[in-house]
């Protein structure tokens, strides 16, 4: 039976098998060892109402994408309520996962640096930026996640896009801020 042709069947399939895993494994590697996702929006406000929004964790229910995806999620607040030093805690459904954010650098009205730390459902560290730019009577407002990928980031990466999981979140939070800062 070892030269039967279900035998021969498994083999080649298993074969087969192995080299596409390797295939795949072979192309994550030359995966860039860096991303940075960025969205940017002109709001028709200065830059200090907008920085007031976005520099305080608190202000970050009315406006951010995360917030709506879990109604029940739970939320920590400590250090100081805004500034170097600002922690937001969250936990909630698989949705938004498990994860804390860190102000470490913030210039009002103009920038504000954020160490990402993810906790679940994958453990990850980025950071995340805005830098709002005075353009006449409005406010052009960038905002960026950047970090490093290991392999299993890059893995993943094969199958599916970080630009296109956040991206259009970035873009939900930027119109609602928009939408806030202009009323």
């Amino acid at each position: 039976m070892a030269g039967s042709p279900l035998m021969t069947g498994f083999i080649a399939a298993g074969l087969l098998l192995i080299v596409a895993a390797g295939a795949v494994a072979g192309y994550a590697a030359t995966r860039p060892d860096t991303f940075r996702i960025e969205r940017s929006i002109r709001i028709a406000a200065p830059p200090e109402k907008i920085f007031a929004l976005i520099g305080d964790f608190k202000n970050w229910e009315a406006w951010s994408p995360w917030e709506k995806k879990d109604p029940d999620m739970k939320r920590l607040y400590s250090g100081p309520p805004r500034g170097k030093g600002a922690r937001y805690e969250w936990e909630g459904n698989r949705n938004i996962g498990h994860g804390r954010m860190e102000v470490t650098n913030a210039v009002s009205p103009s920038a504000l640096d954020i160490d990402l730390e993810f906790f679940s459902p994958m453990k990850a560290r980025h950071k995340a930026e805005f830098r709002l730019t005075p353009e006449g009577e409005a406010t052009h407002v960038t905002w960026a996640m950047y970090g490093t990928q290991n392999f299993t980031g890059k893995l993943i990466s094969v199958f599916m896009s970080m630009e296109k999981m956040v991206g259009p979140d970035f873009e939900a939070g930027l119109s609602a801020l928009k939408a806030i800062a202009e009323n």
